[in-house]
This record gives C-alpha cells, structure tokens and sequence, in this order.
C-alpha cells in the first residue's frame, strides 16, 4: 500500500512561496507512487485553543470546528509536509492555532497516558519555513515549535527546508535550487526505504527577492 503524505499549508495568502514549496515537495513524493493531499489552513474555519482544560480530562477538544476533520487525516498520514511563512520568527497564525489545538494529544498522551496508536508506526514529517528577513537565527523559533509538536504527534523529525530573503508572492517559483530541493525532500520524506536522520536533515537557503526585508513575511 502506498504512503499517504499529508500537506498543510499555513499561509493566509494566495500563491505564496511557502505554498508553492509545498505543492514541490508533494509532487517528488508523488514520483515514488505515494498519495498526497494538499490542505490550506485559510479555507478552514479552526478558532484558537481557550486553555479550558477540558481535554485534560477526556484527550479530546470540546471546540467543534474543522480542526476534528483535519486532525483526522493528521493521524491517519504516514507523512507530513508542514509549510508556513515566517511571522515574527515564528509560525504564522492560522498554523499556531492549529498546532495548539492539539494540546487535546498532548492531554491524551501525557496526562491520561493514552497511546495514539495502538502499534509503533514509521510517521516522519518535512517542514517548509520561507521569510523574507536575512537574520541569522530566523528559523530557530520554529524547530523549537515543531519538535515538540513532533514528538506529541508522534512523528519523526525528517528535515527542515528554509528559504530566507524571499518575500513577495511567488518569487520562490523562479528559484530552481529552492524548488528543486523542495522537490527532493518530497521524494526522499515519502522513500519507505530511506533511512530516518539520526537529526533533522537542514536545508537553509537563500533567495532571490531584493527587495525583501521583512520579518512579516
């Protein structure tokens, strides 16, 4: 049975660079005969985590939006491409508020001691970071962010491809070295045969937007 690789896209706008990285990396792992799914957090309607403690006492959120449907398909994917554009050297907002909605796993596995999975399963996720800032530590907010949504996910840290200097929308599209690792890691995330990294494989590259200055991105 083939790979189901899920791809989430945490960008409020159309057309935006982190996206079109994303929409690379799903089809290199199309061409190893994995299925992949393409999700923008901007079409759904998820309301941000209210620190009610109910999950502590069930695993589950009592906030009945779209992040049931999609948690869903989070934990039946084998794989994960997770793409965001830097906000604030952190992840944007619509994935935030996704991320912290799962604190309900976070209950379920910490405080109730409840597996996610009834057996051990090979999960490993990729993350696409693209700002438009040339600061040196711009990413490290966000490794922080996704290893410890990783481990409660219960999903191996795969690799990082971030892409600084590149702003305006659609600029990474021209950039074939971004594209073409984009397009690599898609493959190699979703090979069932590739080793797992003993840590997180990390690409940082930088872009061709001159006119990109932001942390805003």
């Amino acid at each position: 049975m083939s790979l189901h690789v899920l791809g989430i896209s945490s960008s409020p706008r159309a057309r935006s660079n982190s996206d079109a990285l994303l929409g690379e990396a799903l089809r290199g792992a199309e061409t190893g005969g994995a299925r992949t799914e393409h999700v923008r957090l901007s079409d759904l309607a998820i309301a941000p985590c209210r620190a009610c403690e109910a999950c502590a006492k069930t695993g589950e959120c009592v906030i009945r939006d779209d992040f049931q449907p999609l948690l869903a398909k989070l934990l039946q994917a084998d794989r994960l491409v997770f793409a965001t554009p830097v906000h604030f050297m952190g992840v944007a907002s619509q994935g935030k508020v996704f991320i912290d909605r799962c604190q309900s796993l976070w209950s379920r596995k910490y405080r109730m001691k409840r597996p996610l999975f009834a057996e051990d399963r090979d999960r490993r996720a990729l993350v696409i970071a693209v700002g438009g800032s040339k600061v040196e530590r711009m990413f490290d907010g966000i490794r922080l962010t996704m290893r410890y949504w990783f481990d409660t996910l219960e999903m191996g840290y795969f690799a990082n491809l971030f892409v600084q200097c590149v702003d305006a929308a659609g600029t990474v599209r021209d950039d074939i070295t971004a594209m073409g690792e984009a397009c690599r890691l898609g493959a190699a995330l979703a090979d069932p045969d590739a080793l797992m990294p003993a840590a997180p494989t990390d690409i940082v590259l930088t872009g061709h937007d001159p006119g990109a200055a932001s942390t805003h991105s």
